[in-house]
């Protein structure tokens, strides 16, 4: 099983450091089947990829991976997206019976309060960005 299996009304990412401390955003590409191509999830995908600060990658995350990243503390945040939630900070996920503590909280979750702040900013016009036109009456 993988880390999208278990969601399917938002998208499920996941920020964590590999195994040569490289930071790395992880969403389950379109072709798995197991998520719907919305337009937060490209959004945060588009967003994420423009600043350049990490790698962002489409592959599946096997629980397994996730599983031996948590325990080495190499997972770094989690969130969900979608449209009806936008960017929302997961802080444990619950498999086979065992509760696997996230440190997104304990962080403050920042990269989910980043995207949420500017996907907010974009949508409102609070900032001009390429994806929205302003009207003006």
């Amino acid at each position: 099983p993988d880390l999208s299996d278990h969601t399917r009304s938002s998208g499920i990412n996941a920020e964590y450091g590999d195994e040569n401390g490289e930071k790395e955003l992880v969403t389950a590409p379109l072709e798995s089947g197991l998520i719907l191509p919305g337009v937060t999830r490209q959004s945060v995908l588009d967003l994420t990829r423009k600043w350049g600060e990490f790698k962002v990658t489409e592959r599946m995350l096997t629980m397994p991976e996730f599983i031996e990243s948590a325990n080495n503390n190499r997972i770094l945040e989690v969130f969900g997206c979608g449209t009806a939630c936008m960017v929302a900070p997961i802080d444990s996920i619950l498999f086979e019976g065992n509760d696997i503590n996230v440190p997104t909280m304990d962080c403050g979750a920042p990269l989910s309060k980043r995207l949420f702040h500017e996907l907010t900013a974009i949508q409102t016009g609070v900032v001009d960005h390429e994806w929205s036109v302003s009207i003006h009456s």
